[in-house]
């Protein structure tokens, strides 16, 4: 008699012959990566004067396709493994999903669309935030506390900047929020999907 194993946990692999675990590693990678590019390229850019969407201006910036690029992968990328991680809770993927759209909208509306633009991006670092508030709420009280020192810190940085125009371009609170996002991104869609099984 032939015995039948029902595996109760899919793995990463079993989603789309791709390893989610390096999709996830390269939806953070690539577009890091292309906005160091794209900086290196430029050397009118400066963190304190410029904002990250400064790089990608169709008209003035001879990088936006490098910098546009990132964006739109990135975006896509996340968008993807919040689709197929399956095994995670639906309000994280429906997040991740939301945050990879919007990215996906940033890179395809850059600042020559004006207030289309900035709305976008204002869409894409709220669901930042989002991410580390649903973190806050369901996990557990070591992660509740570095998810949120991760947000007070991003907000403070918005709060600055938009108060006492300190810095002047909106680069720095940019990578605050996204360096704030990416760890606690990684570590929810790094591991092993029996440490991810939630009830909602």
């Amino acid at each position: 008699m032939k015995h039948y194993s029902v595996n109760l946990f899919p793995t990463p692999r079993d989603y789309l012959g791709v390893n989610l675990r390096l999709l996830t590693m390269l939806s953070v990678a690539i577009p890091l990566s292309l906005t160091c590019i794209a900086a290196s390229l430029s050397p009118w850019f400066n963190l304190l004067n410029n904002a990250l969407s400064d790089l990608g201006h169709a008209v003035r910036s001879d990088v936006a396709p490098i910098f546009n690029l990132g964006l739109v992968v990135g975006g896509l990328l996340v968008f993807t493994v919040g689709l197929r991680s399956s095994w995670i809770s639906k309000i994280y993927n429906a997040v991740v999903m939301y945050s990879g759209f919007s990215l996906i909208l940033v890179g395809v509306f850059d600042e020559v669309y004006g207030l289309l633009h900035f709305i976008v991006s204002v869409m894409f670092f709220i669901g930042l935030a989002a991410f580390l508030v649903v973190i806050t709420i369901c996990e557990d009280l070591p992660i509740k506390i570095t998810s949120l020192t991760l947000l007070a810190i991003s907000t403070a940085s918005w709060y600055i900047h938009y108060t006492y125009n300190m810095p002047r371009g909106a680069a720095v609170p940019e990578l605050i929020s996204v360096a704030s996002f990416t760890p606690t991104y990684l570590w929810k869609y790094s591991r092993n999907p029996q440490q991810n099984q939630q009830p909602y």
